[in-house]
């Protein structure tokens, strides 16, 4: 590959990291600075305030967004995958030397990754409002339908998911880059007119700001927070984009749009505090409202939707984890097999946005809600980076210890300042954060007490195919069974009732086992394992990572080269279905034994999951007690 195409490639890469990386962070001047300098919030409105205010935004974007994550955290990659589920993995098997220590890593990721739910409805929710609120400033007449609108416009967003972002995605970097040009300029046009605002660069005026506001230093925090939310995508986005195109598009062209940003509005409510009211919109022309509203609300529609993007691969990751049960995927391109559709995810997302939307009735009152959740999984990322660092990269422990001692106290700070909007709010993303965590325990644990009285009540596998196999009677058919079992050592169910009720045995059958493992690919050389048991049974282990995505016949033709070939158009798909039924006593809590076989019998279908052809399977079902 030649310089030029490297180059070329990496300007593709970053153009469009600008797109779905950094949507959701470059659309927080729409409402940080109304939010910092609310009348509720009680910070005043002068010069010693604004210029204190603006230098806290510029270094917290420094320390929590270049230093923590554009230079630690993306260091952090799992086999070139980023993000809390990837971290989660990383951080497991680095510190996993005792088998208490790697569940309770894994139970803090996975309650990051729960939060990271609530982040999915808020983003979308307060983006495109506070972008459509915008027509409130261009006349009031617009105010009775700014709540339509929006919902219009969310509604649209969410009913173009299930045709994919392939065309769309290549109008997102260039869209984000025209936005960030614009942030220059316009705050660009205000530092002239007050370039006394320049002081904030100096990182006294943030200390002496935050010093200043005594133990109001939370409230003003939590406002100031709004600048940081979407930093996290910048390392759940790296799987995508890679390490070097996500740095460069923040350095090169994100911080500074940013900085120059923040510093107008500053700028502007140092020459006018008239234009609290709404800072961003007043920094536009009359003439150039209406063309700003529009800008803003694409803008924020590409910033939705690489949330959305980001709920529907999360979801997928968790269900190939086990932390969920099998949901409906639609691959809706051909030559990326991230780009997936899942109706389920969609429809629920889109209700639980509009609540909010209808809930809070204005972009003032859902900031309250956005922050909380981003701030606690920042703070859990640094908790698993800091295992990551210590036993993955062996740095020194003092070394390990200074660097994320650092960034955890900066959390600790953005955690505790979100935290008192509790009751104004922030309880809504926690809430759901919370459900989706027990959601995602319930079905892990049910699932084990499964498996296990699957073991207790079944024979095992060895003795009874041995025994099968040296009886003369059985009747032998052509054609290959593969029979789908969670438990490789006990003898599929479907195998007991196709002997009971057909009173056959195929001659090949193959006991299959998929195993879905904390990394995010496996390559194809490990893809499959062959183990022979007795003549005409075989023991297959198909291993996937959580962004595999499962094709059992494709796996099946990998046989050939362990030594068992398939025909795959004289092959039938056995499956069990487990009817679950819940008892009392040991195992679960009653109410978390029923919501696990509500989930289970609801579940979508193994045959579509694992790309089954549906006129080869047979499913048999079964009932079992946990």
């Amino acid at each position: 590959m030649t310089k030029a195409t490297k180059r070329d490639g990496m300007a593709a890469l970053t153009l469009g990291a600008l797109g779905v990386v950094y949507g959701d962070i470059g659309t927080s001047p729409l409402y940080t600075m109304k939010e910092i300098f609310n009348p509720i919030v009680g910070i005043p409105l002068d010069a010693f305030h604004l210029i204190g205010a603006v230098s806290v935004i510029f270094w917290g974007l420094m320390m929590v967004v270049t230093l923590k994550y554009v230079l630690l955290i993306l260091r952090a990659d799992n086999r070139g995958e980023g993000g809390i589920m990837a971290l989660t993995a990383l951080a497991a098997m680095a510190a996993g030397s005792t088998a208490q220590k790697r569940i309770i890593l894994l139970l803090v990721g996975v309650f990051g990754a729960a939060l990271f739910y609530g982040d999915s409805v808020i983003t979308p929710a307060i983006s495109v409002l506070s972008a459509v609120e915008g027509l409130e400033v261009a006349t009031p007449a617009f105010k009775p339908y700014v709540l339509v609108i929006c919902a219009a416009v969310l509604v649209a967003l969410f009913g173009m998911q299930r045709f994919g972002t392939s065309v769309v995605g290549k109008l997102f970097g260039p869209v984000i880059m025209l936005w960030f040009a614009v942030l220059t300029v316009t705050g660009l046009t205000e530092i002239v007119q007050q370039p006394g605002i320049l002081a904030a660069l100096n990182p006294l005026h943030a200390i002496t700001f935050l010093y200043a506001q005594g133990w109001h230093i939370f409230v003003a925090v939590g406002s100031i927070v709004l600048a940081f939310t979407g930093a996290e995508a910048l390392y759940a986005d790296m799987g995508h984009f890679g390490k070097r195109p996500i740095q460069f598009a923040w350095v090169g062209l994100v911080l500074p749009a940013l900085t120059i940003h923040y510093m107008g509005q500053g700028a502007l409510l140092l020459r006018d505090p008239s234009a609290l009211e709404n800072p961003f919109y007043r920094m536009f022309p009359a003439t150039w409202l209406l063309p700003a509203v529009v800008l803003a609300t694409v803008s924020t529609v590409i910033a939705s939707q690489a949330v959305i993007s980001g709920a529907y691969s999360m979801t997928k990751q968790a269900v190939q984890l086990g932390l969920l049960p099998r949901m409906q995927v639609m691959y809706t391109s051909s030559k990326e097999a991230g780009q997936i559709y899942m109706p389920g995810v969609n429809w629920l997302l889109l209700g639980a946005v509009l609540l909010a939307v209808f809930g809070f009735g204005n972009s003032s009152a859902m900031a309250n809600a956005y922050g909380i959740a981003v701030t606690v999984t920042m703070l859990i990322t640094t908790l698993l980076t800091f295992f990551v660092v210590r036993y993955g990269w062996n740095y020194p422990l003092p070394l390990a210890l200074a660097a994320s001692i650092v960034f955890m106290v900066l959390d600790l700070l953005l955690v505790a300042s979100c935290s008192i909007k509790f009751f104004q709010g922030g309880w809504f993303p926690l809430v759901m954060g919370l459900a989706i965590f027990t959601v995602m325990a319930t079905w892990r644990r049910g699932r084990e007490l499964l498996i296990d009285s699957i073991r207790h009540d079944d024979p095992d596998l060895l003795p009874f195919v041995t025994a099968l196999t040296a009886d003369a009677a059985a009747h032998r058919v052509p054609r290959t069974a593969v029979y789908a079992v969670a438990n490789p050592d006990t003898v599929p169910q479907a195998l007991l009732h196709n002997l009971k009720h057909n009173q056959v045995l195929h001659e090949r059958n193959v006991i299959l086992t998929v195993v879905f493992h904390d990394v995010p690919w496996i390559p194809f050389a490990e893809r499959v394992e062959v183990t022979p048991l007795v003549a005409g049974f075989w023991r297959v282990q198909v291993n996937y990572g959580f962004k595999n995505t499962p094709d059992i016949p494709k796996a099946l033709e990998l046989c050939k080269t362990r030594g068992l070939p398939i025909n795959l158009f004289e092959t039938s798909y056995f499956l069990s279905r487990e009817i679950v039924v819940p008892t009392k006593g040991t195992g679960m809590a009653h109410w978390r034994e029923a919501l696990f076989a509500i989930m289970s019998r609801n579940a979508g279908s193994v045959a579509g999951f694992f790309r089954l052809p549906n006129n080869c399977v047979i499913e048999l079902g079964t009932r079992v007690q946990i």
